[in-house]
């Protein structure tokens, strides 16, 4: 099985779900902080790989859902800089699979960690109506 960098929000509990997901499945997972690892850019941007700019972003990030920053006009570039700024808007969990990596739940690696099938993983568990999740 594979050891499992998982870069995560402390107190999400989607992310907690996520994690013990891959636990079950045999995996060991080293949990991190998302929010307090010394990123650069050149690490953050080895988590994105080819998709597009747009899928960088969390879109629960409360700058991105007051529309304060609108990922659709962004660069590569640009949105480094805020995420290394910012942290928050790092879509998440960021996952380093034996080197494999993603950001997300729902792109490989994760598909084949998981043995396939599991797309109810990924997005937020609190509906609208509730708080956010506290701050770390």
């Amino acid at each position: 099985m594979a050891t499992i960098l998982f870069y995560q929000k402390p107190g999400c509990g989607t992310n907690a779900r996520q994690a013990r997901a891959l636990e079950a499945a045999g995996h060991q997972v080293i949990a991190k902080s998302l929010l307090t690892e010394p990123w650069t850019a050149g690490r953050l941007l080895s988590f994105f790989g080819a998709t597009p700019v747009t899928s960088w972003f969390n879109p629960a990030a409360p700058r991105i859902k007051s529309g304060e920053v609108k990922p659709a006009e962004i660069d590569a570039a640009e949105a480094i800089a805020l995420m290394l700024d910012d942290p928050l808007l790092i879509r998440r969990p960021l996952i380093d699979a034996d080197g494999a990596r993603c950001a997300g739940f729902d792109r490989e690696p994760i598909p084949s960690l998981l043995g396939g099938g599991r797309n109810d993983l990924q997005g937020c568990t609190r509906p609208e109506a509730m708080p956010r999740c506290a701050e770390p």
